[in-house]
């Protein structure tokens, strides 16, 4: 599929694909006769995946890190999985203060309610 149908098909624009193409952290995409990439589910899914690490925080560098050892194949894995690990640990802190300041937006609201304006 060309550029736009895996724009689509991803959610990303094609500036972010061409950004994750160009910083090396998708898989190599083929080229048509045309000239035009020719992207593969595998790559709809690998897109996909960047999207969701960079959506929930994880820095431009690490998913850099992580991509280069995905390109080494197996002699990887064990980095990589430490690298998601560290991130879900990083997401669990992220979580717990979110849901501390809901906790005390909630009792602020409250006392709006309840006419208890501090």
């Amino acid at each position: 599929m060309k550029i736009a149908e895996a724009a689509k098909s991803s959610g990303l624009s094609a500036h972010t694909i061409r950004y994750y193409e160009s910083s090396g952290m998708l898989p190599d995409i083929p080229r048509g006769s045309s000239g035009h990439r020719e992207f593969t589910q595998r790559h709809i899914e690998w897109m996909t995946l960047l999207y969701w690490l960079r959506e929930t925080g994880m820095s431009l560098r690490q998913m850099r890190r992580f991509t280069t050892l995905a390109k080494s194949g197996d002699a990887g894995i064990t980095e990589r999985r430490q690298i998601l690990l560290e991130h879900a640990d990083t997401l669990k802190a992220k979580r717990a203060n979110l849901e501390k300041c809901e906790r005390i937006l909630a009792v602020k609201i409250a006392s709006y309610d309840d006419g208890k304006i501090p």
